[in-house]
Formats: C-alpha cells, structure tokens, sequence
C-alpha cells in the first residue's frame, strides 16, 4: 500500500503498528485553518490595507503586493507558497483535488481520525451520462461544503484543481473516466455546472472554494506507442481548436467564472501551453476575461525546459511562462530561477506583480485574508458536515442516473423477484471497492461493494472467474464460475477495468476487455440457468460486439466507477421495479479495429478520406461504432411530440454593402447585431407510454448543411425528464440561430451556414431553412 502524505516521527511512539498504515494517510488530526490577518495575535495588523474587509479586493492586493520584496513576491508563485512573519502570513498550499469528491491526491489536503472520510461520487464520466446538469451543480455543492468543512479544522485548502474538462477524442486516453465525455455541449454543461456548485458564489468577490479547468488545452494523449505527454505535440486545425478543443474552457471561464485554468504539458503547434501568450495572456485572460489565476500542470515549466528543450536557460524558462500569463506554478522552477530572470533582464518586476496579484486577489475572494474563517461565512461547517446521510444518497443518485442500459433483450431486466430466488455473482469487479471510485480519489464514507449489494437482497453465489481484471491464465477460475452460474436463476457478470487498465500515464492499446475476460463471458453464458447479464466497470468504452450480438447475453449495462455506494441498490435496483436506468452514453464505442487503423496522435477531428482516416467522435467519425454517443435503454417507452409549430424559413438580414448581398455565399458570418431576435423555442411534449416510472433524457441535435466539413450532427441542448407511468410533461429548448445553429470555419471563424438545416430529437425531424 503507497501513503501519500507526510507522516510524522512522533505517531510511531503513540500508536501501535496496527494503524500505522491508516496513519500514513493521515498525517494530522486537525487543528485550525490556516489564514492571514490574524489580529488577535498581531494587533498591529488591522492598520494594514490587505486585511481591511471593507476595502475593494483591487485595493487590498495593491496594497499587499507594495509591501513584498522581489524574493517575497517569487515565494508566491508556487504552490507551496511563502511565508512573511512580519505581514502575518502564513504559507498556503495551493494543491487540492476535488474531481468527484474532496481527494487525497495533493498536498493540500489529509484526512485524519477527525474526518477520516468524505463522500466519493461516481468518477465524472459515469455522472455525465446522466445528462444531468442539475446534478452537476448539485454534487459540486456537497463537495465544496465538505471541502470548507475541512478547511475549517485544517485538513484541507480553498483551491480545488478540477474539474477535468478536456474533450473524449481518442477511446484509448487513460483519463478517459476523469471527463465529462466527447461532446463539446455536454463538457461546457458539465464544466459550468461543477464550476458553479464548487465556487456557489452569488457575488464575483467572493467564493466558497475556487475550482479550476484543466488541462488547457488540446491535451489527451497521455503514454501511447512511445510518445508520452511531456514530449507530446499535438498539431491542431484553428478549425478543431475553436469547434472542439476550446468549447468547454470558454464555457468554464465566461459562464462558470471558474476562478483559474490550469495550462497542460504539452505543446499545441510547436509551443508549450504554459508559455504560449495567445492562448493564455491572449485567449483566457483577455477574450475570455478570466477572474482568477492561470497554474500550470505540476512541473509544466520544468518540463517544457527539460524535456521540449524549448529555452537555453532555465531563467528564460521562468521569464517565458511568466510572460505568457502564467501566475502560478505547481512546482518549483519559477521559485528557483525566476529572481535571476528578473536580475537579468529576461522579465520586468511588474510581470512578477501581475501573477501575484492575480494570486492573492483569489486568496482575497476566499476569505483567506478576512481573519479567522470560522468567523464568517461557512466558518460554522465542520466535520459533522461531511458523510452526511443526504451527501452519501446523493452520490448513490448519481450512480442510478448515470448507469446506461445497452442492451435488454426481450425485456429481461428489470429481474422479476418472484422467479429470481437465486443469483451467480461472477468476475473480478464484482467484490472490489477502490476500483469503484476510480482515480484523483478520496478515502470515502464507506464502501458498498456489488456483490454486498446483491447479496442484502437476493442469496448469492459467488465467484471471481479471474482474480483480477488481467484476468490472466495463471489466476483463471471458469470451472467454478461455470457451476454456480449452472445452479442461479440469473447471472450478473461484472467485468471490465481499473487503475492498473486505464489512468493518467497510462493509456490503452486496444479496445477489448481485459485478458481473459470475453472467454469467461462466453463459458458462463454458455452453461448458464437463467437469464445472464453483462455488468461493464471502466471509464473507455470497450468492443463488446461478441456479447452485443450473443442471444446467450440478455441485457449489458455500463456502470462507469460508480463510486463509493456503487453497489447499493446496483445493480440490486434492476430488481426493483420503482427504479429505472436512464444514463447515456457520453461517448462512442468502437470496434477493437480502431486502435490499429486510427493512430492516436493524429488530432484531426474530421475525416480524411485519402489517407482513410475515419475521423472522430460520432460528430465526424465515418466508421462503425458498437455503441455510439448518446446511446442508452429504458425500461420504458417514451416518445415525443411538437407542442407548437416549428419555423420552416429563417431570413437573415444583412448589412448594406455585404458581399453575399451581390454574389453567392454558402455561409455568413454575423455580427451580434444581426442576430437580435434570432431565435426561437422548441417544445415538446414527452410521454411515458410505460407501466413503470422513469427518467428520460431528451437531445436536441442539428445537422447543419454541408459548409467547411460541417459536423454531421451536433448536440445543441439537453433535458433531463422525469415521469410516472403513463405520465406526460413538457420540455422547452431556447434555440439561438447565431449561437446553436453556426459552425466553425477553417480560419476558426463562427459561420451561419447558407440552406437547410435538420433539427432531430428521437426520431422526429424539422428541416429549417437558413436565407438571406
């Protein structure tokens, strides 16, 4: 077992061997936050400007950084930030994670015997199947309450970096689980909801935690074929930059006024992210207007020095990133050189002042230099806050929404529990628990594993048929696994990944299940009682066309990592006639094929037909998928019907003197005064022709005309619908015609294109024509 985090030499003599291992996850018990401006040991603090509340945060970091030398000012330009006894400041460490739950991961964060847990969501792409954009918010509330619970007894900071918002491109990205999934749409939902539930800030000069998107940007290849993210270049089209890469960090930053973006390791057209003044200085700090702080990926700077070789010195190094925008490096290098930059000409002071005061003006916004915390507001939450019973239901919410039904045949689930007295529980992800939370994860309340769910229900057989997901020949079980799905009514096989399959450093080289695992899948179906049902456990896809097209596999559900309850009422709510699946797919499935055929560092998002590249995500990709973006089943039949009259004709004024007013355009490009009043509602009425209660997810797809390699289709909204049988209610969409309906030129221009356009929901179709 790895401890992550320090361990102090004192708890040895205190406590016996028997929890030294809980020990080295909790290095402190907690205590006190930390914080500036504390008057009551330094009176002569209150004459200071920085800790006057009722001065602007401007006025008070102005005021703040005046007061700090050169060497001072470079302290703060790390995560493990400096300290200044004389001011009453304390070192912060900037380091937190909260991808789906506050998280052990980064030193900024422990637990203790004081709070030796919080709850453990599902891992992001299972909760973005949902297409729940009220339960993104909703989960980044609970998440920032536990986090400034812990803040509040000195377990953890107030700057969270995530979440992780970087596009799905390629099905073999080890961080596959950590997005919101392929679509642009659906990562900007994802992205802006998180954000606001993390930071529920009802004013811009305050924050209850500062969250932070990452990796900006172009950033998903991780360690494929010998090319590893440190060395990586991805070659990027303006084109796919503005239509697909950028999407859900302009969303971040001007919907969700996230308070920082963190730059990645790699470099986008032979220039590193985190010394490239375009995309930082230029892009988020000045087109998108970010309020916050840009940090880097841990050791970014060092890397792009190191690995890239991209300056002669370090100093130019330090003088690079800072230039280009950077505030803060999670790391040493700009701690080390940054100084000796300045002193030699290589960056201004006022460069070093602009990255500071972008740093502490978040520390301002979070209280940090308002006195003790416990005093304002959120200073009443504490470690009763955290694990409450409404927090761990919620997250068992957020596994039932997210979890996807693939296949059912001839309605085998929902299980009848009057002819089901008896299931075969087999495969290696069916007794796990660290392998339901999957990674940037926290210690959680407790485990609920699915096995412990079943058997609370239903007496169950038990076996592994591999003792782990390699499910290799020297720990192969099928004899066992064979007998007791032989001797059940029903066999719930749950296979799939972890850690040691998918994770960040470590990406995939083929699509197809684990080891052994497709032959204990066919062997089991092969001999088995009753109905056989097909659990998957993974953050990427995988080819399961075998058990797709096997009539021996009744139904297939995906279940992502469900998190810390993924085996409460999971999949014992199948046999539970009140609780239906609703989750969709976030991402495409495609056939093992594709990891031959596709290379991965092609960045291309469109096809190319002369080299036969098939291009990407169910927007461009030309080829076959098992099981495409948003792809999911319900117990239930819903279907759909047009409340009011959709327009046929859209005309577009234009200004006097336009080119298009003389010749033929296939597209326009539109000022925002053109666009007043372009737009107009859907709304429809969504019914559950069904003898069971559900949810249903409702999309709303365009397909623009064929301009500029146009996607295919794309997502422009989604609802979420909950109704009782034999229920009806209605669902409205805003579509704005600039906005929803425009694609991305080649010059990464925004474009209306000229002629018709298809909007789809289910299987109804309204053709709009697009005019001059």
């Amino acid at each position: 077992m790895v401890c992550r985090g320090k361990t102090h030499a004192f708890f040895f003599l205190l406590f016996e061997l028997s929890l030294l291992c809980f020990l080295c996850f909790s290095p402190v018990s907690g205590q006190s936050p930390v914080f500036a401006c504390d008057t009551t040991k330094n009176p002569n603090l209150t004459s200071y400007g920085f800790c006057d509340t009722s001065l602007s945060v401007g006025e008070r970091v102005s005021d703040l950084v005046k007061r700090l030398t050169l060497v001072e000012k470079v302290t703060f330009l790390v995560n493990k930030a400096g300290t200044v006894p004389r001011l009453g400041i304390p070192s912060y460490e900037w380091w937190s994670e909260a991808l789906h739950g506050v998280s052990y991961v980064g030193p900024g964060t422990n637990f203790s015997t004081l709070v030796p847990g919080a709850t453990s969501f599902p891992q992001v792409i299972l909760t973005a199947a949902s297409f729940n954009s009220h339960l993104f918010e909703a989960i980044g509330k609970v998440v920032s309450t536990e986090a400034r619970a812990m803040y509040n007894v000195g377990l953890a900071g107030l700057t969270f970096w995530s979440p992780n918002i970087n596009i799905l491109r390629d099905p073999r990205w080890g961080r596959a689980q950590e997005t919101p999934g392929e679509d642009p749409v659906l990562s900007s939902k994802y992205a802006t909801g998180y954000v606001r539930g993390l930071q529920s800030a009802d004013h811009p000069d305050k924050l209850k935690v500062a969250a932070c998107c990452k990796h900006y940007t172009a950033y998903d290849l991780d360690n494929w074929n010998g090319i590893d993210r440190y060395h990586f270049n991805a070659m990027v089209t303006k084109q796919d930059m503005d239509d697909t890469f950028q999407p859900p960090f302009k969303s971040c930053v001007t919907e969700g006024n996230v308070a920082s973006v963190m730059c990645s390791y790699n470099q986008v057209n032979g220039v590193p992210t985190c010394a490239d003044p375009d995309l930082l200085a230029g892009v988020v700090r000045g087109d998108w207007k970010l309020n916050g702080y840009i940090v880097s990926d841990c050791d970014s700077v060092k890397v792009f020095y190191e690995s890239q070789n991209y300056t002669k010195t370090p100093e130019e190094a330090a003088a690079k990133a800072i230039s280009a925008g950077l505030d803060l490096d999670c790391g040493l290098f700009l701690g080390e050189y940054t100084e000796a930059a300045v002193k030699q000409g290589l960056v201004a002071e006022s460069e070093v002042d602009r990255a500071v005061t972008n740093n502490f003006a978040v520390l301002m916004r979070l209280g940090f230099f308002d006195g003790d915390p416990t005093k304002l507001p959120y200073g009443m939450l504490g470690p009763k806050d955290v694990c409450t019973p409404e927090n761990q239901e919620l997250a068992r919410e957020a596994a039932r929404q997210g979890t996807v039904l693939l296949k059912n045949n001839k309605g085998t689930l929902p299980l009848s529990p009057a002819s089901i007295k008896s299931l075969a529980v087999i495969g290696p992800n069916a007794n796990v628990t660290k392998t339901m939370i999957g990674n940037y994860e926290g210690t959680p309340c407790k485990y609920t594993t699915p096995l412990q769910g079943l058997s609370a229900s239903v007496p169950t057989i038990y076996q592994p048929g591999c003792l782990n997901v390699a499910c290799a020949w020297t720990n192969f079980q099928l004899d066992p696994a064979k007998a007791a799905a032989s001797q059940a009514d029903a066999t719930i096989l749950i296979m799939g990944a972890d850690q040691s399959i998918e994770a960040e450093s470590r990406d995939r080289f083929d699509l197809r299940l684990p080891g052994l695992q497709e032959l204990l899948i066919t062997e089991v179906a092969n001999v088995s009682k009753g109905p056989v049902i097909l659990v998957i456990m993974s953050g990427g896809g995988m080819d399961v066309s075998f058990a797709k097209e096997s009539d021996l596999i009744s139904s297939i559900l995906w279940v992502g990592y469900p998190g810390e309850a993924g085996g409460l009422r999971w999949p014992i709510s199948y046999l539970d006639l009140t609780i239906q699946v609703s989750g969709r797919l976030p991402m495409s499935w495609y056939p093992d094929s594709y990891a031959y055929d596709v290379p991965m560092d092609n960045m291309n998002m469109r096809p190319d037909p002369s080299i036969g590249y098939p291009g990407r995500t169910y927007r461009f990709y030309t080829g076959e998928t098992v099981y495409s973006f948003g792809d999911g089943m319900s117990y239930s039949h819903f279907s759909h019907h047009l409340v009011k009259a959709l327009p046929k004709l859209v005309s577009i004024p234009l200004q006097e003197g336009h080119e298009c007013r003389t010749k033929r355009c296939k597209s326009v490009e539109l000022l925002q005064d053109q666009c007043k009043d372009l737009a107009f509602d859907v709304k429809l009425r969504v019914m559950n022709k069904g003898t069971m209660d559900g949810s249903h997810v409702v999309f709303l797809y365009s397909s623009p005309p064929a301009v500029h390699n146009a996607p295919k289709k794309q997502l422009l909204a989604f609802e979420r619908v909950t109704l009782g049988a034999k229920r009806e209610g209605v669902v409205a969409f805003r579509v704005d015609v600039c906005k929803d309906l425009s694609v991305v030129d080649e010059l990464g221009k925004r474009k209306l294109g000229i002629g018709s356009h298809v909007l789809h929901v289910g299987s109804l179709k309204h053709s709009l024509s697009v005019r001059i």
